[in-house]
């Protein structure tokens, strides 16, 4: 009876389609928040965040309900509160503001300029996740503007430092102003999604559970000298050495519960070649020529285990001076069950060089540790059936025929900060992009503009569905 109801909200929520005023508002904030810098080297979500609050206090929300907090100037955190009945618990809502560096040489338009050609939305942060962050302070604006009356508070929190800095806007808000982060459960719109292929709809993914973050420094030192005298002990040469181990070398398959449902799910949509693979690969015991062939894919094999990569290396001092120091920074995506620690350990037997020092970096405080967390990724909460329900009933009306599929994000969220705190977060998403085309933390960032306002329309309606008497 219950998932009737909410197929005949769904169905009545059809006609709530865009109109051209909230078009218009939707492309003016999303184009408001792309062009304000937001990285951590030289921008400011206290801008962005302040530019939000103008924006629900030109709606008409009560300034005391609207708050820009943070522990410096440049790193401000929204908390924004839309009233409702109190019937219900809140729900919160979490989306970064933070964007992640991109240069103006790398790519083919301005970065922070919002720019709309061939059917795209171009800049930083148009997939991740400045689109989101519209989304959702529409939606509150929205909900204001006609009246409506949720039975619960709705609560946005758009924070600072999910991409990088030493000052993550969830964790700090939850550590000095909890009162404004409790909630029954959280949803969290920087995961999740709608994958498509040349924009037909293939399946609408929730996140269940994460990979664990970490970013690990190798550092090797070498007495130097004059260039004219080389030497095999080269600092550079044993950091590359290392990272070329690091390339030839995988880690171990492995599926849980969440990534096996998750590839069980998606044989039916997936090519006749690749979906006879995916059985092959969860056979028992799995097919060890299924799983080479499927791991070619950076999405299958980032799904089936850790992985690791050299993301940044420097090294020496002068162009006519052997190498003194050498140094790469390794970024981690740790399956649930695994430690960090377990994993620098890992590092430390791939690179077998007893020269090369591998350190934590810990993102509380950007210091390079010698040991790391022994701490592994949380255990996905159950899925809540007034949850998922609304979300499967909307999805049917959107997206026909794509089914709904719980899946482990192979990166990392603010999720852990809420999960950790004892929140409920769920990765669900209005936003559809092709899986050939996911341009997050890239060059040429760009969203279909047709994906952002089914995005806006998606998330009025499901925000509705949760909160409706």
């Amino acid at each position: 009876m219950k998932f009737l109801c909410f197929c005949l909200l769904a169905a009545a929520l059809s006609a709530a389609d865009l109109d051209n005023a909230a078009r218009q508002l939707s492309r003016d904030i999303f184009r408001e928040l792309i062009e304000i810098n937001t990285t951590d080297s030289v921008g400011s979500t206290t801008v962005a965040a302040q530019a939000m609050r103008q924006r629900l206090l030109t709606a008409g929300f009560p300034p005391a309900d609207l708050q820009v907090l943070g522990p410096n100037d440049r790193k401000g955190n929204l908390v924004a509160r839309f009233r409702g009945t109190g019937k219900g618990k809140p729900i919160l809502i979490i989306a970064h503001l933070d964007v992640v560096e991109a240069k103006r040489s790398d790519w083919t338009t301005d970065p922070f300029q919002f720019v709309e050609k061939d059917g795209f939305f171009y800049g930083r942060g148009t997939q991740d996740m400045k689109d989101s962050d519209a989304i959702a302070v529409v939606t509150l604006i929205r909900f204001l503007q006609e009246g409506y009356k949720p039975n619960r508070d709705i609560i946005l929190a758009l924070t600072a430092d999910e991409e990088g800095g030493t000052f993550n806007g969830v964790d700090w808000l939850l550590k000095n102003h909890r009162e404004l982060m409790d909630a029954e459960y959280v949803l969290n719109p920087d995961a999740g999604g709608v994958m498509t292929d040349k924009g037909k709809p293939v399946d609408v993914e929730v996140e269940a559970t994460e990979k664990l973050y970490a970013d690990f420094q190798l550092t090797a030192t070498n007495p130097g000298g004059h260039s004219s005298l080389p030497r095999p002990d080269n600092a550079i040469y044993e950091i590359t050495d290392a990272l070329s181990r690091l390339q030839r070398t995988q880690f171990p398959f492995e599926l849980n519960n969440v990534t096996r449902a998750w590839f069980s799910q998606i044989t039916a949509s997936e090519k006749p070649d690749v979906a006879a693979e995916i059985r092959a690969m969860l056979k028992s015991p799995p097919d060890p020529g299924a799983i080479a062939k499927l791991s070619e894919s950076p999405r299958f094999n980032s799904t089936m285990r850790t992985t690791c990569v050299a993301t940044r290396l420097s090294g020496g001092h002068a162009d006519n001076a052997l190498p003194q120091t050498a140094q790469a920074l390794v970024n981690c995506r740790i399956l649930p069950g695994h430690s960090k620690e377990e994993v620098r350990q890992d590092l430390i037997r791939i690179f077998a060089d007893s020269k090369i020092a591998v350190r934590y970096k810990d993102p509380a405080t950007a210091e390079y540790l010698d040991k790391a967390p022994d701490t592994k990724a949380f255990l996905p909460p159950p899925l809540r059936a007034d949850v998922m329900d609304p979300l499967r009933a909307i999805a049917a009306k959107m997206w026909p025929g794509a089914p709904v599929i719980p899946e482990m994000e192979t990166g990392a969220s603010d999720s852990i900060y809420t999960i950790a705190a004892g929140l409920p977060s769920y990765g669900i998403c209005g936003i559809a992009i092709d899986a050939d085309d996911v341009r997050a933390h890239g060059k040429d960032e760009r969203l279909r503009v047709s994906s952002y306002y089914d995005g806006v329309d998606f998330y009025y309606r499901f925000l509705k569905a949760l909160t409706s008497e």
